[in-house]
């Protein structure tokens, strides 16, 4: 007989710390680590490009980048993968249970630490290469629009939704956890790599493109899995989740406010007598 389990459990509730630590230490310390620096060869037009585009990486150091985009990660990617470390975590043993979500969680965070700094070096060669924040901005929102609609992005999602079979015993546990780590890991930077570019080249608003990003990619992953098709993906669960819930909030309203003008008519009353 399964024993129900009430409230929040454990590992959910590391999950969402973790993920407000990353949060937290993302916006207070002003994401140093990942936005481009390369606002030198704006800021210091006698600069040469070459010895910009040298100081922009050395701002951009590797061991800084990977730290700053393993905090991104925490941050934004810890929500999003939530259902897939439930399925680690009940297709695993109970003394297998911690080890099975971490390799998971490592071989997923290992992709996108490697795809973010890819995505970093693409947004800082580009404003190396033409200096003009505002157009590769505008460029990313349409390449990301049009990622947006594309087949290959829904593939993508279908992917992050995948639940594969996953050994209990020995090394093949932990292969199968690590490996489904990695390729959730790849899916997950299919479906969000636009996303993040247009993030990236956001410039000093990149605070703010940061929570859109996490809040449209987590309700994007609220879908299920749909056919192959050019059209507009995203959210639309979200929204419907979001409508019935103004609606019972609509509908409970009335009752609320009739009881309430009920409750001073009749005090109104007693005080008149």
């Amino acid at each position: 007989m399964m024993r129900r389990v009430h409230g929040p459990q454990p590992w959910l509730i590391v999950l969402a710390a973790v993920s407000l630590s990353g949060w937290l230490a993302l916006l207070l310390g002003g994401i140093g680590g990942v936005a481009p620096a390369l606002c030198l060869s704006g800021t210091l037009p006698l600069t040469p490009l070459l010895t910009s585009f040298e100081l922009a990486l050395l701002f951009n150091a590797p061991a800084k980048l990977a730290s700053g985009w393993a905090l991104m990660w925490a941050a934004m990617m810890l929500p999003l993968i939530a259902a897939s470390l439930r399925h680690v975590r009940d297709r695993s043993l109970a003394r297998r249970r911690t080890a099975a979500m971490l390799l998971f969680a490592t071989g997923h965070a290992a992709v996108w630490i490697i795809a973010g700094m890819v995505l970093q070096l693409v947004a800082l060669s580009a404003l190396w290469a033409v200096p003009a924040p505002r157009a590769w901005f505008t460029g990313a929102v349409l390449l990301a629009l049009l990622w947006q609609v594309s087949p290959l992005k829904q593939w993508s999602l279908n992917r992050c939704h995948r639940r594969p079979q996953l050994a209990a015993f020995g090394w093949r546990a932990d292969r199968d956890a690590l490996c489904f780590g990695l390729g959730n890991g790849v899916a997950c930077v299919g479906a969000c790599w636009a996303l993040m570019l247009v993030m990236l080249l956001a410039g000093p608003a990149e605070p703010l493109a940061m929570i859109v990003v996490a809040l449209f990619a987590f309700a994007e992953r609220l879908d299920t899995p749909a056919a192959l098709a050019w059209r507009w993906r995203g959210g639309a669960k979200a929204l419907r989740l979001i409508g019935a819930a103004a609606r019972d909030i609509g509908s409970y309203l009335p009752v609320a406010t009739n009881a309430t003008i009920s409750r001073v008519s009749r005090s109104s009353s007693v005080l008149i007598e």
